[in-house]
C-alpha cells in the first residue's frame, strides 16, 4: 500500500513530493479563486512542498514544537495545508476554526483548545482577540505570510519524539444537541483514512496519479481534511477544493477542473435535481460520488440522470477509518439508504431499546469498533477534558454511535436517523431525517426541520419548521403552502410521517457548520404552537387509499 509506513501526516506528503512532485496536488478554479482573493490555477506536489519547508523552517525558528497547537481560520485556501503539514512535521497540533463562529463560540473554543496562536483571515483578527480577552486567554493572530511570532509557552512535550500517535488535529462536533466536544485526532487517524480510500477498491477504486477529486465540503469537517486530503496524498492525486457548493455553477466547476470523484452531503442532489434536464447532464469526467445522506427517493434517478454512482458511506468524527462503512461494492441497493456492509476490519452490533439483538429489518442503535487486537485503531484517542464522555462513547469497549440502523436481509446496513432525532407517534419510529428529505423536495421550500412535539393522545407528533419565500407571507397563503406541503408528504410518505404541525420562520436554529440544531428545535416549536404561530394539520392526516 502506497506509503503505509509513513508515522505522520507531514512524512506522507514528503514521499509524495518525492515520487509525484511534477503531479499537481491543488487546483484553485476561477470562481474559488475570485471568492478568496487567491491566484486561480494548479500547484504542483514540489511547489506546495518548497512553501511548507519554508514555513516549517519559521516555526520552528519561533520555539513552536510538539504538544502545542495552533488555531487555522482559512476556510478552504491552499494556505491551510501549508501551515497544517508545516507544523505537522514539529508535532503542533492543529485546530480547524469555523469562519463562521461567532464570539461566545470563539471564546468556548479559544480557552477549551488552549491555542496559543490563530492563522486567520484578516477580517476575524478583531474578534479572535476580543473573544481571546474575555476568556482571559494569552493568543497571537496572524494572517498567511505574516511573520510568525515566538511562541509564548514552551512545548508541552519537547524532547518527545513524534509520530503516529501524537495529536495531529483537535476537530470539535458540529453541537447539533450540546457543547462542542474537542475530538483529539492523532496522524495515525488521518493516514488510516487516507489508507482505507486508496485501498477501498471496487466502485470507489482510486487511479495513482491520475485521481482529481473535487470537493465542496469544508476543511473544518474530517471528511474533507482526512478522506479527502490524505487519499489524493497517498495515491498522488489532485485535490480540487471549493469554497462551497454552488448549485448554480457546479457542473460547471466539475467540468472545467476535469474532476474524477466528487465528495457530497444528501442535500446537493436534491439540488441539482431540481434543475432543468439539458444535454451537458452527462458531460463530465466524474466515475463517482462519495457522501452521504442522499434521499432514498432521488439515488437511482439522479444517478440516470448523471450517470454516476452515488456511493453512500458512513463514518463519524469520532470513528475515521477505524470503522467505516461504504456502499462500494454491486448490488449497492440504491433507494433504500443503503450504505453497505461492513468490511472484514470493522465488527458491528445492533441493540433495540430494550438491550436485545433486534431482528431482520428491526431498528437498533449502531455500535462499532475496529477488529482485531486494538477496538479503537483509527478512531479518534479521546473527548479533550471530558475523560467520563470518552468512557460512556465506549461502554462495553464498543463505541456507540446514536445513529439507528436497521440490517437488511441479505446483511446490508440502512440508515433510519440519529437516535436523537426519531420521533415515536403512536407507537410507531419516524425519521426526521426522511421527512426533511421529502420536505426539500418540493420546490417553494428552501430549508426545512423537522421535530417532535407531545401530543395527548399520540405521544409525539410531527412538526416542521419551513423557511420560504417572502412571497409566501399572507397569513391565508401560508396557510395553502402549509396543507401543500402536509398534501406532498401524504403522496410520498406513510401518513403517520406527514407534519401534523407546519410553522414558517425566517431562519432555521443552526450550528456554526450550518447543521441543524436539533437541541433548540423542540423548545421553538413549542413556542410556535403556544403563540398560535403554526398550522394545525392534523386533521389532514389520514391513511392513504
Amino acid at each position: 500500500m502506497p506509503f503505509s509506513n509513513t508515522p505522520t501526516v507531514a512524512a506522507a506528503f514528503d514521499q509524495a513530493a518525492a515520487t509525484w512532485g511534477e503531479h499537481p496536488f491543488l487546483c484553485v478554479l476561477p470562481e474559488t479563486a475570485a471568492i478568496y482573493g487567491v491566484p486561480a490555477g494548479e500547484l504542483s506536489y514540489a511547489e506546495v512542498q518548497a512553501q511548507v519547508l519554508a514555513l516549517r523552517a519559521a516555526y520552528a525558528q519561533g520555539g513552536y514544537g510538539h504538544g502545542h497547537r495552533v488555531g487555522l481560520l482559512l476556510e478552504n485556501r491552499p494556505a491551510f495545508f501549508l501551515h497544517w503539514f508545516a507544523l505537522n512535521v514539529l508535532g503542533v497540533s492543529v485546530v480547524p476554526i469555523n469562519a463562521d463562529l461567532r464570539a461566545a463560540e470563539l471564546e468556548y473554543l479559544i480557552a477549551h483548545s488552549e491555542i496559543l496562536l490563530v492563522v486567520a483571515l484578516p477580517t476575524r483578527h478583531a474578534d479572535l482577540l476580543a473573544a481571546a480577552k474575555a476568556a482571559a486567554c494569552q493568543l497571537a493572530v496572524i494572517q498567511h505570510g505574516d511573520a510568525i511570532p515566538p511562541t509564548s509557552a514552551p512545548a508541552p512535550l519537547a524532547g518527545q519524539p513524534v509520530g503516529e500517535l501524537s495529536e495531529c488535529a483537535l476537530l470539535y462536533t458540529s453541537g447539533t444537541t450540546g457543547r462542542p466536544k474537542g475530538c483529539v485526532l492523532q496522524n495515525r487517524y488521518f493516514l488510516q483514512s487516507g489508507r482505507w480510500y486508496a485501498s477501498v477498491g471496487g466502485l470507489a477504486a482510486l487511479q495513482p496519479g491520475k485521481e482529481r477529486m473535487l470537493t465542496p465540503l469544508p476543511l473544518v469537517h474530517m471528511n474533507a481534511m482526512a478522506y479527502s486530503t490524505l487519499a489524493m496524498v497517498l495515491t498522488g492525486g489532485c485535490l480540487i477544493p471549493l469554497d462551497r457548493f454552488h448549485p448554480g455553477s457546479w457542473w460547471d466547476s466539475v467540468r472545467a477542473s476535469r474532476a474524477s470523484v466528487v465528495h457530497y452531503l444528501g442535500v446537493m442532489p436534491a439540488m441539482l435535481m431540481k434543475a432543468p434536464a439539458t444535454e451537458l447532464d452527462r458531460a463530465h469526467a466524474v466515475r463517482f460520488g462519495f457522501g452521504a445522506g442522499i434521499d432514498r427517493s432521488l439515488h437511482t434517478p439522479f444517478e440516470e440522470r448523471f450517470g454516476f454512482a452515488l456511493l453512500e458511506a458512513w463514518a463519524m468524527t469520532e470513528t475515521g477509518a477505524g470503522a467505516v462503512v461504504m456502499a462500494s461494492q454491486e448490488p449497492r441497493w440504491p433507494g433504500t439508504s443503503c450504505f453497505g456492509r461492513e468490511g472484514a476490519d470493522v465488527e458491528v452490533k445492533l441493540v433495540a431499546d430494550d438491550g436485545s439483538t433486534p431482528g431482520v429489518n428491526e431498528p437498533g442503535e449502531l455500535l462499532v469498533r475496529h477488529a482485531g487486537a486494538d477496538a479503537r485503531y483509527g478512531f479518534f484517542s479521546h473527548y479533550l477534558k471530558d475523560d467520563a464522555a470518552t468512557a460512556e462513547a465506549w461502554a462495553g469497549d464498543w463505541f456507540h454511535t446514536g445513529d439507528i440502523v436497521q440490517r437488511g436481509p441479505n446483511g446490508s446496513l440502512h440508515f433510519i436517523d440519529r437516535r436523537k432525532n426519531v420521533i415515536r407517534r403512536s407507537g410507531e419510529n419516524i425519521s426526521a431525517v426522511e421527512v426533511e428529505s421529502v420536505l426539500l423536495q418540493h420546490p417553494l421550500v428552501r430549508a426545512a426541520a423537522v421535530s417532535a412535539v407531545p401530543d395527548a393522545v399520540r405521544g409525539d407528533e410531527v412538526f416542521a419548521c419551513i423557511v420560504a419565500p417572502s412571497v409566501i407571507a399572507e397569513p391565508a397563503a401560508k396557510r395553502a403552502l402549509a396543507e401543500e406541503l402536509v398534501a406532498w408528504c401524504l403522496a410520498r410518505l406513510a401518513y403517520y410521517k406527514a407534519p401534523g404541525h407546519v410553522a414558517f420562520v425566517e431562519a432555521l436554529p443552526m450550528t456554526a457548520s450550518q447543521k441543524i440544531q436539533r437541541g433548540e428545535l423542540r423548545p421553538l416549536s413549542t413556542k410556535l404552537i403556544a403563540a398560535g404561530a403554526s398550522f394545525d394539520t392534523t386533521a389532514l392526516k389520514k391513511r392513504q387509499g
